[in-house]
C-alpha cells in the first residue's frame, strides 16, 4: 500500500503508537534480498543494487535501536552467492567490505562476523575481522554480520568443532555418542551463547529461509515483505513488528 506523503506519515505514526512495548522482539534476523532485481527495474547494474542495499543497512539498524531490539543478524552473503559470476562477486565483496567497515566506523554497534570466512578472498576476510575487532569494546546493539554464511555449513562446522574438542580431550567416540545432545551442537554454532531470533524478516517477496539460521530459527516467527531490500521502508519494518506482536508464541508448547 503506497500512500501520499502526508497520509503516509500519519499512518506510520499511528502504527508505531499501536505496537505493544512488551511484545517486541529482542533478536531480529534479516535476509537482505532483492538488490539485483531492484537494479533491473531501473535498467542498472547489479552492483548499483548492492550499493543501494548497503546504504539501507545503517538506517534499518537505527529503526531496530529505536524500538529496543538488542540483537540483529544480517545475512549479507550466502555460500551459494560465492558461485556468482566473477565480476559481480568481486563487486559485491568490495561493497560488503566497505559497508561493514562503515558500520564499524560509526562506533554505534558491536559487530560479530559469522560465516565460513575461509571461503572468502583473504583480503576480504581480513577486512571483516578488522571491523569486528574495532567494535569489540562497543556496548551498543549487537549486530551479527553473516558473510559467506550457509545454514548447512554452520551445522557441519559446529559438528566438526565439537568432534575436534572431544578429540583433544581424549573422549572415546562411543562415550560421545552416548552423551550427545542437541545442546552440544548449539554450543558450537556461530551464534553460541546468543538468544535465538524471535523474528526473521525477508524482503523481495520470496517466502523461504534458504538455509538462514536453520538451527536457531526453529521457534522464530517469519515475516515476508514484498519490497526489495533497497526499498524497505520504516512502515514495512513497523508492519513486521505489528505482525509479530499479534502472534501467539507457543515455542513448541
Amino acid at each position: 500500500m503506497r500512500l501520499p506523503n502526508p497520509l503516509y506519515g500519519l499512518y506510520e505514526r499511528r502504527l508505531a503508537r499501536s505496537l505493544p512495548v512488551d511484545a517486541r522482539p529482542r533478536h531480529i534476523g534479516v535476509i537482505l534480498d532483492g538488490n539485483r532485481r531492484w537494479a533491473r527495474t531501473f535498467g542498472a547494474q547489479a552492483a548499483d543494487g548492492h550499493r543501494a542495499g548497503a546504504d539501507k543497512i545503517a538506517e534499518v539498524l537505527g529503526w531496530c535501536e529505536d524500538v529496543g531490539v538488542e540483537r540483529v543478524t544480517l545475512w549479507m552473503l550466502s555460500t551459494d552467492n560465492l558461485s556468482r559470476a566473477e565480476r559481480e562477486l568481486g563487486d559485491l565483496l568490495e561493497i560488503i567490505g566497505e559497508a561493514v567497515t562503515g558500520l564499524a566506523a560509526t562506533r554505534r554497534w558491536h559487530l560479530q562476523v559469522m560465516g565460513a570466512l575461509e571461503l572468502l578472498p583473504s583480503e576480504v576476510a581480513t577486512r571483516l575481522r578488522e571491523a569486528e575487532a574495532a567494535t569489540a569494546d562497543v556496548r551498543g546493539m549487537h549486530v551479527n554480520v553473516a558473510v559467506g554464511y550457509g545454514g548447512r555449513r554452520e551445522i557441519a562446522d559446529a559438528v566438526r568443532s565439537l568432534l575436534r574438542e572431544h578429540a583433544r580431550n581424549g573422549t572415546p567416540l562411543e562415550d560421545l555418542a552416548e552423551s550427545f545432545d542437541v545442546e552440544h551442537i548449539a554450543d558450537h554454532l556461530y551464534t553460541k551463547g546468543q538468544p535465538d531470533p524471535d523474528l526473521v524478516i525477508r524482503t523481495s517477496g520470496e517466502q523461504r529461509l534458504s538455509g538462514f539460521l536453520m538451527w536457531q530459527s526453529v521457534h522464530s516467527e517469519f515475516y515476508f515483505c514484498e519490497a526489495y531490500w533497497p526499498d524497505f521502508r520504516h512502515v514495512d519494518f513497523l508492519r513486521a513488528l505489528r505482525s509479530y506482536a499479534a502472534r501467539e508464541r507457543r515455542l513448541g508448547r
